[in-house]
């Protein structure tokens, strides 16, 4: 039990100094520290550090595809409305803690997705995931006639994660929520809002 304990709290307190300060400026010490655990704990769960990011990449992944999954199984409102549920909870998010640090995926993307093939292929494998679903939702929209049937829905969901990355990048910049609402506004009221 302590071995899954103490890879978990590796990840966890990892993925919290590496989300604040990136990849490069983390040192595996400082993360043990933070964690509780020995060196040769980490070494036991990871090859070495950039095998740590891989794996910390698939608990960033995990948070948003779960979460993700979560919102748009709930029934309780039209397919569209859910996915622009997910998008406004994590508006919340960014807004509660000051438009910092944004998203942990796209911040990885930007510094690692040039330095490392293992990064890229593994942060093409999460947008790909994140993708699912928001083309689930998209797709049962256009089932119950939301948008209309000839819109490509993987090619819509792919779109709207890089609109999402890209204000968040921007929200990073201006240190205000204003690119997250511009998003809103775009995709959910002038996108995918349109007469059928």
């Amino acid at each position: 039990m302590f071995q899954k304990n103490a890879k978990l709290a590796i990840l966890e307190k990892g993925s919290r100094i590496v989300h604040k300060k990136g990849f490069n400026n983390t040192g595996i010490k400082e993360i043990l520290n933070a964690a509780g655990v020995p060196k040769g704990s980490f070494y036991h769960y990871f090859k070495n550090k950039e095998d740590f990011g891989l794996n910390l990449l698939d608990y960033y992944a995990g948070f948003f595809v779960e979460r993700a999954e979560s919102v748009i199984n709930e029934t309780d409102l039209p397919p569209l409305q859910r996915i622009r549920r997910l998008f406004s909870e994590f508006l919340s998010f960014f807004e509660n803690n000051g438009c910092e640090m944004g998203c942990p995926i796209g911040n990885l993307s930007q510094e690692m997705g040039d330095l490392s093939p293992a990064f890229r292929k593994k942060l093409e494998e999460i947008f790909i995931k994140m993708r699912a679903p928001l083309e689930e939702g998209l797709n049962e929209a256009r089932q119950k006639g939301e948008i209309p049937d000839s819109l490509d829905t993987r090619d819509t969901a792919d779109f709207i994660i890089n609109s999402w990355e890209g204000a968040i990048l921007r929200m990073k910049v201006q240190k205000n929520a204003e690119p997250l609402r511009l998003f809103d506004r775009m995709i959910f009221k002038d996108i995918l809002y349109q007469e059928i």
